[in-house]
């Protein structure tokens, strides 16, 4: 566990910090060093020192998870928050759970990430044209941060797609709460949000038009591959591959067919 007996920052931490970072792999720097959120550094930390029985011999990574993917992608991901036994324990947004394991299932099936599967930091795997992020960045509990948690977190996320936005077409928002924090970033980056306000729903698709005269960005909705979602069938693979399919050719990816087993 790579924790320490810091005290927690003050809150603006986020906000002071993260217009400073001029790159991606800065700004990822210094969201593993963000400590704002009490109860967020106590609860990965407490996981990180108690662990599963399964990974009793790992060493977590116990720190806020920054986003995964090229600095140019053209796709944007946008989840939850990383999973006290995922990503707060391999440091990778989406790896070492379930919900990782249908997400880059996904992107390999469509010829977006170069294996199936997702392990650890330093397993190799790449994303081709893809950036994944979260509005969160620490484990919450039950994993269901607070409104405030979400806030307090938003200045990072809003930093990311200023970085992002030279190259960034489209995003697919992976459920309700991802869409719910995302919206306020896109307007406060200058996105016109259309009246009403877009509701979230599996294969929602809006297009923003930017104020500024900047490229448009085009939403594709999707349910969240939890490990919940995906028993209980509310999202299946297919499902899950339509949107990021969506998401892909609205960024310009290409995308290989999936020649897959029947209802896969």
């Amino acid at each position: 566990m790579r924790s320490s007996r810091r005290t927690t920052q003050k809150p603006d931490f986020p906000a002071r910090t993260a217009p400073r970072a001029g790159s991606l792999d800065g700004l990822d720097a210094t969201i593993a060093t963000c400590r704002a959120c009490p109860r967020l550094v106590a609860w990965r930390e407490e996981a990180a020192r108690v662990k599963r029985r399964a990974f009793r011999d790992w060493d977590y990574w116990a720190r806020p998870v920054p986003g995964f993917g090229p600095a140019d992608a053209p796709l944007g991901i946008v989840g939850l928050a990383p999973a006290a036994h995922g990503g707060n324990r391999t440091g990778r947004i989406f790896t070492g759970d379930p919900s990782g394991d249908a997400l880059y299932a996904a992107l390999y099936d469509l010829g977006l990430a170069s294996r199936p599967t997702a392990t650890h930091r330093g397993d190799r795997l790449e994303l081709y044209g893809v950036r994944i992020t979260v509005p969160v960045h620490c484990a919450p509990p039950g994993n269901r941060p607070t409104t405030g948690e979400r806030d307090t977190c938003r200045p990072w996320l809003a930093r990311e797609l200023q970085l992002l936005r030279p190259a960034l077409r489209a995003i697919v928002v992976l459920g309700a709460f991802a869409w719910q924090a995302l919206l306020p970033v896109l307007t406060d980056a200058g996105w016109q949000l259309p009246r009403p306000r877009p509701v979230f729903g599996h294969g929602a698709e809006v297009l923003l038009a930017h104020s500024g005269g900047g490229r448009p960005l085009h939403l594709v909705g999707g349910y969240h591959p939890s490990q919940r979602n995906m028993s209980t069938r509310t999202l299946t693979p297919a499902m899950l591959r339509d949107v990021l399919r969506r998401g892909a050719r609205a960024g310009g990816l290409p995308v290989r067919l999936y020649h897959g087993g029947p209802g896969a």
